[in-house]
């Protein structure tokens, strides 16, 4: 059992759970930064939690929710206030309604994440600080330090994990719900270099490319909210198709929102989500699909998606040497 202390703290409202790991502190924040793995740990093995997104950046959002063994769900939140990798974070910790809205009339907690080497293995001391004793005493009632426990000893099972979240490894792609899809890989490569690979239009024609043959002859990239991009390819026996959309959030090089659909098609319109998150090895590229229905959605992942994807990327962690060498000169040669 990983857990060292838990300390419950009327007079300073906060709540402490102490746990110490085995392996050193990058590999436990990294299980923090990557959704994939936060759920295997955040709640308790009856309430599993599934993350729509995971925005670990300050001002960065996440939202989830809880499944209990019945069906029924319980929604929350988290607004990171601070984030210093790889030695803490903060967040408000709160309820939701399904719709992520934040429920108001439910307590929030502000939540303190430290790491710490501790000999070749680390120290996580997690501070829950709340408004008051009555919302530290209904938050415990309601299970809060049960479920801390119960997170806490889970981290050991996915830390030991080396090889599943491992830079370089095949796409996954994960079902989140009946709209939504979750794919995931980490790229060996810079933040700053794989963002400006989604970004800058000479660059994505040498990548984006899916499965060998083709090209893609129309970039244009949208770059401000409201903008809107199109993204065409060809092969040489003369099929074509693309995708255009609109560009809904932005907050580089870490996070955008677009929409998406087929050109001339009758292909529903999807959501698309990407956010970048480094960890060790190279950045942690999600995308959160959401489409209008759970028939649209088995639909485009029939269409070999997935693999398209893993190709393309395959093809970028090749490229980004050759990106991190000239970024200083701002141009990237053609071929």
């Amino acid at each position: 059992m990983p857990i060292t202390e838990v300390r419950k703290d009327p007079g300073t409202l906060t709540l402490t759970v102490i746990a110490e790991y085995p392996v050193p502190v990058r590999r436990v924040w990294d299980a923090y930064c990557d959704p994939r793995q936060l759920e295997k740990f955040w709640g308790p093995p009856e309430w599993p939690a599934t993350f729509t997104r995971h925005d670990m950046t300050q001002g960065g959002r996440s939202d989830y929710r809880m499944t209990g063994p019945q069906g029924e769900s319980s929604h929350g939140y988290w607004e990171f206030l601070l984030v210093e990798a790889p030695r803490r974070f903060e967040v408000i910790d709160g309820f939701a309604h399904p719709d992520g809205s934040p429920n108001v009339e439910l307590p929030t907690t502000r939540m303190s994440v430290g790491f710490e080497p501790i000999g070749e293995g680390s120290r996580v001391t997690t501070v829950s600080t709340f408004n008051s004793l009555d919302e530290l005493e209904e938050l415990v009632r309601m299970g809060m330090e049960e479920g801390l426990r119960t997170a806490m000893a889970q981290i050991d099972a996915v830390v030991a994990d080396l090889s599943s979240f491992a830079a370089g490894n095949a796409v996954q792609a994960q079902i989140l719900g009946d709209t939504q899809v979750r794919t995931g890989r980490v790229i060996r490569g810079d933040l700053t270099d794989v963002w400006r690979a989604h970004h800058d239009p000479d660059i994505m024609k040498r990548w984006l490319l899916g499965p060998d043959g083709w090209t893609m002859p129309v970039c244009e990239v949208a770059v401000a909210v409201g903008e809107r991009y199109r993204y065409e390819w060809e092969n040489d026996a003369g099929n074509r198709f693309g995708f255009t959309g609109e560009l809904l959030a932005s907050s580089p090089p870490r996070r955008a929102v677009t929409t998406e659909i087929l050109i001339g098609g009758e292909a529903p319109v999807t959501v698309n989500e990407m956010t970048l998150t480094p960890v060790d090895g190279g950045t942690l590229l999600v995308i959160v699909i959401t489409y209008p229905s759970a028939e649209a959605r088995d639909a485009i992942l029939g269409t070999g998606m997935v693999d398209g994807m893993e190709t393309s990327y395959s093809r970028l962690e090749s490229l980004l040497p050759e990106i991190t060498q000239t970024k200083s000169s701002g141009s990237l040669p053609t071929r």
